[in-house]
Parts: structure tokens; C-alpha cells; sequence
């Protein structure tokens, strides 16, 4: 069996601005950008380098609600993150729901985006 298995995150934009200050509002945190060619990134903060994401725009990448779902750690709660979405300029899809013991809670939202986007915690 594997350590890992997901290891690293996209999540596609259309407006860069837009989306970093909605993830950088809703997670409380700051995030780094930078340019390569015709693409876009603006980094989460991580402490494993080889387990986190990034926002990315460019021509290869279309936010959609009908895509992979990521799932975001919801730490330390996530109805206090999903309280901030809607002034953010996303739509809470999936209140703060508990699935029991073994999966904890978790929330679902579309972000500023369209990008249908979870919330988990234990």
C-alpha cells in the first residue's frame, strides 16, 4: 500500500484576482503567485511540499461544477469557513454535514469560479 496517493491539486480559474481573494477570505490565509508562459499560480500554503495545490489559469484549464470534487481540510471548523463563502462570492451547496465516526464532517460549495469544491473534518 502507498503512502500517498493524491499528492497535488489544481484548481482551474478564470479570473486570478477573483480567485485567489475568494480562497484567501474564506481560508484566512495568504497564498503566493507567480507566472510561467501563459499560465497563471497562486499557491496554498503547505508544510509537505508534496501534498498541496494551487489555483491555476490558463488554456488548458476550465473551472467547472461537474468536474473532480477536491476536498479541502475544513480545520478547525469548517461551518466558520463556509460562513464566509457567500460574502466571498460562492454559493454554500452543502452545509456542514456529519457522515459519522469514521468520515467526520464535511460541507461542499462552488467558488467564486463555478468549481464545485469540498470541505471535510474530522
Amino acid at each position: 500500500m502507498r503512502d500517498r496517493i493524491f499528492i497535488w491539486v489544481e484548481i482551474p480559474v478564470s479570473d486570478m484576482g477573483r480567485a485567489k481573494a475568494f480562497y484567501e477570505r474564506i481560508l484566512d490565509l495568504e497564498m503566493q503567485s507567480m507566472q510561467m508562459g501563459e499560465e497563471e499560480y497562486a499557491f496554498f500554503p503547505v508544510k509537505e511540499e508534496s501534498n498541496g495545490g494551487m489555483l491555476v489559469k490558463g488554456p488548458r484549464h476550465k473551472p467547472s461544477p461537474d468536474g473532480v470534487t477536491v476536498y479541502i481540510d475544513g480545520d478547525p471548523d469548517l461551518a466558520l469557513i463556509l460562513s464566509r463563502v457567500p460574502e466571498a462570492g460562492g454559493q454554500i451547496i452543502m452545509e456542514k454535514t456529519y457522515l459519522g465516526d469514521h468520515a467526520g464532517y464535511i460541507g461542499m460549495f462552488l467558488d467564486s469560479e463555478g468549481n464545485r469544491v469540498g470541505l471535510q473534518h474530522m
